[in-house]
């Protein structure tokens, strides 16, 4: 997968994009990314990239030929991608977008920043609009590093074992189940005996089990659209019955 990243502040990315999982994926030759400083493509003497909004109002827009000659230049040796923009009136980020997203060849990433862009940039380049969230950040740029992280790990090849991203909460719209490590006993608390006894099945049987427990008890919203199992729903209705039971 190639990635593009547009940026008034490109230096933001430095650490974040060659660390850890991320740092791996490029390394492995699995993701390109490159980043790209917006004001490179301005033509003034300041590298001025937004103005005074017309109409008046608080704040500076992006302007939009530096947008669109950065794209045009980003496109033109690789075919269309992808055009993400990152903005608070996107659509909320999550686990299915970030799956849809991975299947990608080629994603251009554009940041934005201060009241935002230019409309006619919405209109004539953007295909996604993208939020993480209903609050405001200074810039796209975080939202756009936590939206890249998100769906790179889903590459194939990028985390080590294929079914540690399968297993991850949101995948299946359910919370992840409980882990543990050594020691198997620590300040009086217990590894649950289940997870030690060497039986895979009853093992995954409780993995699942615990992961609809911890669903129903922090997000219950999400249990909504999870594709649950006869025998998923039945445990659900018995850890529904205890909750009530307590009260």
């Amino acid at each position: 997968m190639r990635i593009d990243i547009l940026t008034l502040f490109p230096k933001m990315f430095q650490g974040p994009l060659n660390e850890s999982m991320l740092g791996r994926a490029k390394k492995a030759g699995l993701v390109e990314i490159n980043i790209h400083d917006l004001r490179h493509f301005t033509h003034n003497e300041h590298r001025k990239a937004d103005d005074r909004p017309y109409g008046g109002g608080p704040g500076m827009v992006m302007k939009p030929e530096p947008i669109f000659e950065a794209v045009e230049f980003i496109c033109s040796p690789s075919g269309q991608p992808k055009i993400i923009l990152m903005s608070p009136q996107g659509k909320t980020f999550s686990q299915e977008k970030a799956k849809q997203l991975a299947e990608e060849s080629h994603l251009l990433f554009i940041c934005g920043h201060y009241e935002g862009v230019d409309e006619r940039v919405r209109q004539k380049l953007i295909t996604n609009e993208l939020s993480i969230g209903d609050y405001v950040l200074t810039g796209g740029e975080l939202a756009a590093m936590v939206v890249i992280d998100a769906l790179v790990r889903l590459i194939p090849g990028v985390l080590g074992k294929r079914e540690s991203a399968t297993k991850d909460s949101f995948y299946r719209e359910l919370l992840d189940c409980p882990h543990y490590t050594r020691p198997p006993t620590y300040r009086g608390m217990e590894v649950p005996q289940v997870l030690l006894s060497g039986d895979h099945q009853e093992i995954q049987k409780w993995c699942k089990h615990e992961a609809i427990r911890q669903t129903f008890l922090k997000r219950p919203d999400l249990l909504k659209r999870a594709n649950l199992t006869e025998k998923e729903k039945s445990f659900l209705k018995e850890v529904k019955g205890k909750r009530d039971g307590c009260h």
